[in-house]
């Protein structure tokens, strides 16, 4: 296993494990107070709980080396991963927005806030021990799945503040529409960040190109080689963690192919000295000769 894989899954199994802490700390609230943002909060560490699962078997998946039937290995199981969350915390957002708007009809009152007030701080300060081993993980695997599950553990301190605060004005205040009403801008909040993060996922899954900056920096270290004469038909790609890139370079049409060679492997060393771990795939022309048409035949390495 290597080190990104292992750190990987140490995040998922760390996530699972506050999440089914959670759950049982939070069933029992909801139990004792009745309230609707609480019961709203249950609901999301339940879902946490199936997404962290999704997460563990996305990141084992995603390592797993590559094989005869997955050449490219299996990096696409994160974003597939990330999708299943996404889902999951779309679901939570339906379920809680219409138990709130009941409760806006029927109305009602919370009971025994101060345990919820008790259980969401101790759900705010083991939140904040997992987000700060995510981000430790994320800096150094860059693993979808992982900065999925971050983002909705990030959404999550802000539902534990918003269900203290539906507490103490329902309880404690008097004001008995607070605790449906939070509820209700909870759902909102987990439907917006679902949103949010099915956009990644999909960048993924569907092979978009790398943004700008990496692009142009990637341009940059290419441009170093004296005898590169140009570069077209640019294509890049991430799967999980692994960067692919493929490209058209001209060389001095009276190379050898032995020069040739050489040259193209000079190349691949100057990238991965920038970019440790992509795949690389070089296709070699004589300067001047281009088979593509439209922008791929374009030099955009003088451009």
């Amino acid at each position: 296993m290597t080190a990104s894989a292992h750190l990987n899954r140490s995040a998922a199994m760390a996530s699972m494990s506050m999440a089914l802490l959670l759950l049982g700390l939070k069933g029992w609230a909801a139990w004792t107070t009745g309230s609707t943002a609480m019961l709203g909060s249950l609901a999301d560490t339940a879902l946490d709980l199936l997404a962290s699962a999704a997460t563990l078997v996305g990141v084992w998946v995603a390592a797993m080396p590559a094989d005869e039937n997955h050449r490219f290995g299996h990096g696409k199981a994160e974003a597939v991963a990330a999708m299943v969350q996404v889902v999951l915390i779309a679901m939570s957002a339906v379920g809680l927005g219409a138990q709130a708007v009941q409760r806006l009809v029927e109305g009602g009152r919370v009971e025994g806030a101060g345990e919820g007030i008790a259980v969401s701080l101790v759900a705010i300060v083991g939140t904040l021990a997992l987000l700060a081993w995510q981000r430790h993980v994320i800096a150094r695997t860059q693993s979808l799945a992982i900065a999925t599950d971050h983002l909705h553990y990030k959404s999550d301190l802000l539902l534990n503040l918003a269900v203290i605060a539906a507490l103490v004005l329902d309880h404690y205040l008097g004001w008995s529409l607070a605790d449906p009403l939070f509820g209700l801008g909870i759902a909102l909040w987990l439907a917006w960040g679902a949103w949010g993060a099915s956009q990644e996922a999909i960048d993924h899954l569907m092979d978009r190109e790398w943004p700008e900056e990496k692009r142009e920096h990637f341009l940059k270290v290419l441009g170093r080689h004296p005898e590169l004469r140009g570069v077209h038909d640019l294509r890049t790609r991430t799967s999980g963690h692994r960067d692919f890139v493929q490209f058209h370079v001209w060389v001095d049409g009276q190379m050898t192919v032995a020069e040739a060679h050489r040259v193209m492997d000079e190349i691949e060393v100057k990238i991965l000295e920038e970019f440790p771990g992509v795949e690389i795939l070089i296709h070699p022309d004589p300067e001047g000769h281009v088979d593509e048409h439209g922008h791929a035949a374009e030099d955009i390495l003088r451009a």
